[in-house]
């Protein structure tokens, strides 16, 4: 077998997106140690802080078609070729899933000399809480012997760089887990490391040699980082805008800066506020000129705060002032000096703090290097929904943010990611782009993260452990999720086993009469008055009628796949488990007096979010769904109501995050027509200049988060209409919720083509349009009546529906 040809057979990437290119890899380095070593700085700390270069020269004849490696580090590297950015990473996992970036150096190499340089660094202690570590160090291997001159050996240099350091603070209050803010002294950085050549070379050293590189395959590796090759492409990194000046204190009028550059006095200290507009997340790149020893601090905010700490209209400036992380460079007077922390920042707001000394600085420019998984957006949806459009890119600016090497819960905050967000975004990236690589890769490291008692940390990677039981229940679900819309079938077979710790811990746990017991850890539901942190409320023994729903949800979603690919045994257990359960949640935690579920068998509080759940997942009898439904919507958080002369209990209210379980149960319960009308929060916000989606109400802590994103899918799923009717989307299902509009059209990705929708109301009812691609069938569905569909267009006449 060829080359091309074996590699083509080890190359079947399962769940990839249609078009996607192949990273390549030679099937020499699976199971073999690496001719390339993982090296290090000798006489540096191995965990501590850190910043390294390495550098090594090498020499072509010509200018290849490509020139493979594979590179990581650790923590993280920044790659040059001849002083030019081609890579960055590694996408961050476990010591057992360590992962390096293929990347072609080609189009950066010419003939003769070319420099390879990296930046290496170790954020130590104050890394962030999802990057593991094992110790400071670097590899690069070439993918065949062509490229086997760039592997990392005892012929590379390297040197510590004693500039860069962190700052003293990370100048936020409240839950903060991602990268610190850096600290560059420009007057002893090493402004060459990726030059052609170094000023002072007697300051390089040889690097030290930690052991070869190797898979996890591989037979007693000599280290702990156990490689796999990331599946992902390299995250977006394009030039975009960092603002624009909004106030500035120490100059006589507002500059142009960054549009122009700035020139500041010297012994002055001047303050300049740019404001983009919305929100992003980016590298800032600030280049300067003299001004030795000036002092310059670059702040990032997603919003401004009053004198009270409150955030208030986004857009509004005067009185408020910025607090956030802040990077802090010192200049030592050189010409045209770039400074760039090393990692994104995210920021609405940026403010430049410079203090000069004894000579001017002149501020050259400021530029900001976006930055984000490589989404495209191939929905759209348009229609007479009061501000679709401003609804529509805030969603789609929200799960983009919080989409990088991983998915993130907020690009600011946190960083991290946790399993209830994650399972939401993933299904915005499955229905607005049908990219479902990082979907894929969440998955999987979240199993990684699995311990002894069978169950998943809430979120992962991070050095900090944290379980989230419930978290574990949506971590089953969503592998259901991934199967309905993504082909990739030795996936779901693969991990399914994985699903059973998950709900064998879970059966541990449940009381005799069938409902869930008391369990271990943080029970967290929702973010709500009545949830006390989070948990739902229970009894001493448990008794939680949420808890014992969610189980019910991932006792279902594994069933089917255990029908699919597993034990029926298994599955006819599952059912079981759900009908006790079912049983007992009718039986003792039913309150007929107002016609809803309570909390706990107490009968002392009630919530929206338990209700939602037992119609979504059928523990309410199909009669009584849109009664409980309709209580739920007119409940009040602190006093009781009345809907229809029924008394309706005061009710923990649901957070923009849970809103989404609330979509499915309005849909299961034949009241979807009702959901354009539960959109008032997300006006709220956009009243207020969010230009992303908060966590939660005021006072909010993170203006970015993904789990309030979830509109964005239920336009296109519930309103739309639109969703797979077979596993790995081999059928469409399309039943539309029009509701009052007068007119809808929303397109959803596939991977054989763009399945289009567009209903128009006329005198008579409903002008439908259908498009299916090539190959794909399905049904509509209006009223309860079937109409099957086809590949191409067709067209409907779809009768009126009478709304209340």
């Amino acid at each position: 077998m060829s080359r091309v040809l074996l590699m083509a057979a080890l190359y079947v990437f399962a769940g990839l997106t249609w078009g996607q290119e192949l990273k390549p890899l030679n099937p020499a380095l699976i199971d073999n140690k690496w001719h390339a070593a993982w090296v290090a700085c000798p006489d540096a700390p191995q965990k501590d802080l850190g910043v390294f270069y390495f550098r090594k020269e090498i020499t072509l004849q010509s200018v290849p078609t490509h020139f493979w490696v594979h590179v990581s580090a650790d923590n993280r590297f920044l790659l040059h070729v001849n002083g030019q950015y081609v890579g960055e990473g590694p996408s961050r996992g476990d010591l057992f899933h360590w992962r390096f970036e293929t990347i072609d150096l080609a189009p950066m190499l010419r003939a003769g000399k070319n420099v390879l340089a990296a930046t290496v660094w170790n954020f130590g202690t104050r890394a962030p809480v999802a990057q593991m570590s094992n110790r400071s160090g670097f590899m690069l291997q070439g993918d065949t012997k062509a490229e086997e001159s760039a592997d990392t050996d005892p012929s590379w240099q390297v040197k510590q760089e004693p500039g860069h350091g962190l700052a003293a603070q990370n100048g936020v209050s409240g839950y903060y887990a991602a990268g610190p803010g850096e600290r560059v002294d420009g007057r002893s950085t090493n402004w060459d490391w990726d030059a052609p050549s170094v000023a002072d070379a007697s300051s390089w050293h040889a690097v030290e040699v930690v052991g070869h590189a190797a898979m996890r395959e591989a037979q007693d590796a000599d280290n702990n980082w156990e490689l796999v090759q990331d599946r992902i492409p390299a995250m977006e990194h394009r030039l975009v805008d960092a603002g624009k000046p909004v106030r500035v204190d120490g100059l006589a009028a507002t500059p142009e800066f960054p549009e122009q550059p700035l020139e500041i006095p010297a012994n002055t200290h001047v303050t300049l506020l740019l404001d983009h507009g919305v929100l992003q997340t980016a590298y800032p790149e600030l280049t300067v000129s003299g001004g030795r020893d000036a002092e310059i601090q670059l702040t990032y905010a997603e919003a401004l705060y009053d004198e009270q700490g409150n955030k208030g209209n986004r857009n509004e400036i005067a009185g408020r002032h910025i607090e956030g992380v802040s990077d802090e460079f010192i200049s030592d007077g050189g010409e045209r000096r770039s400074f760039q922390p090393l990692w994104w920042r995210t920021w609405r707001y940026l403010q430049i703090d410079v203090t000069t000394k004894a000579a001017p600085l002149r501020l050259e420019k400021l530029n900001a290097w976006f930055n984000a998984y490589p989404f495209q957006e191939k929905a759209s949806i348009s229609g007479d929904i009061p501000d679709l459009k401003m609804l529509w890119e805030t969603g789609w600016r929200t799960a983009r943010l919080c989409a990088h090497e991983t998915y993130m819960d907020a690009p600011y905050w946190e960083q991290l990611q946790y399993v209830g967000d994650t399972r939401i975004q993933a299904l915005v990236s499955y229905a607005m782009t049908g990219d479902s690589r990082l979907a894929r890769q969440a998955i999987t490291n979240i199993e990684a993260s699995i311990v002894s008692e069978g169950i998943t940390q809430s979120r992962y990677p991070s050095r900090l452990p944290q379980f989230i039981p419930p978290f574990s229940l949506l971590w089953v679900d969503m592998l259901h999720d991934y199967w309905m819309y993504v082909d990739d079938e030795p996936l779901v077979r693969e991990t399914l086993p994985r699903t059973r710790g998950v709900i064998d811990w879970y059966a541990s746990h449940l009381r005799p009469d069938g409902l869930m017991g008391r369990v271990k850890w943080w029970e967290f539901g929702d973010w709500t008055s009545g949830y006390v942190d989070g948990n739902p409320p229970q009894e001493a023994d448990g008794g939680s009628t949420f808890l014992t729903v969610q189980f019910i949800e991932a006792l279902r979603d594994a069933g089917e796949l255990e029908k699919q690919y597993g034990s029926h045994e298994r599955a006819a257990a599952y059912e079981e488990m759900i009908r006790k359960a079912s049983d007992a949640l009718n039986r003792i935690n039913w309150d007929a007096r107002y016609g809803v579920y309570a909390d706990t068998p107490a009968k002392k509080s009630y919530s929206q979010q338990a209700n939602v759940l037992a119609v979504w997942q059928d523990v309410a009898p199909k009669a009584e769904q849109a009664g409980i439904l309709r209580r739920v919507l007119a409940s009040q958080e602190e006093k009781p109501t009345t809907l229809a002369g029924k008394a309706v209990p005061p009710m923990s209210a649901m957070s923009y995050y849970f809103r989404f379980y609330l979509s499915r149960a309005l849909e299961h319960a034949g009241l979807a027509d009702l959901y354009v009308d539960q959109l008032t929060p997300w006006y709220d916000m956009l009243k207020l200049g969010l230009t992303t989606w908060a966590e939660k109400p005021e006072p909010t802590r993170s203006d970015c988060h993904a789990w309030s994103a979830s509109p964005n899918y239920d336009l296109l799923t519930v309103v739309a209409g639109i969703h797979p009717d077979a596993a790995g989307f081999a059928k469409v299902r399309i039943e539309p919720h029009l509701g009052r509009l007068h007119e809808m059209h929303a397109s959803m990705p596939h991977e054989r083509g763009a399945i289009e929708t567009d209903y128009k109301r006329d005198e008579n009812g409903w002008a439908a349009t259908v498009v299916l691609p090539d190959g794909l069938s399905g049904t509509l569905v209006w009223q309860g009546r079937e109409h099957s569909l086809h590949t191409g267009t067709q067209t409907f006449h779809l009768p009126d529906i009478k709304h209340e």
